[in-house]
């Protein structure tokens, strides 16, 4: 990853984050209510970055790309959705920060660098 690719997917991340826990209040009050037009394009336009992200090895589902804005999903839909995303998103981050002492960091062009981050929520097995 590049310091560029950090920088985007901690945007996408926390903007994926915020969505989940808006769309998951939602959800738990009206679960089978559909998502209006105007979420979902904001919903989508998260969905696409965190695909550019997230490339081939990460991408949570085969053949999604985004919601069909003919067919608006519901609450229950979406967070199924995010749920999927924030769990491949920490994967690729886990598979790209490093530990020094007590603190992480993440690992850019292949090295150590300064940028910290927090330790990653499933520790993959070395």
């Amino acid at each position: 990853m590049t310091e560029e690719d950090v920088n985007k997917f901690e945007k996408v991340q926390s903007q994926l984050e915020g969505l989940y826990k808006e769309i998951g209040i939602l959800s738990k009050k009206s679960p089978n209510d559909a998502v209006n037009k105007f979420k979902l394009k904001f919903i989508n336009q998260i969905l696409i970055q965190a695909n550019s992200i997230l490339t081939d090895l990460y991408l949570p589902l085969d053949g999604f790309e985004s919601f069909e804005e003919d067919d608006l999903p519901s609450n229950s839909d979406v967070t199924f959705i995010f749920e999927q995303y924030l769990n491949c998103l920490e994967k690729l981050r886990s598979d790209n920060v490093t530990q020094t002492n007590i603190r992480w960091y993440w690992i850019i062009d292949g090295e150590e660098s300064d940028i910290k981050t927090s330790e990653p929520k499933k520790l993959k097995n070395k």
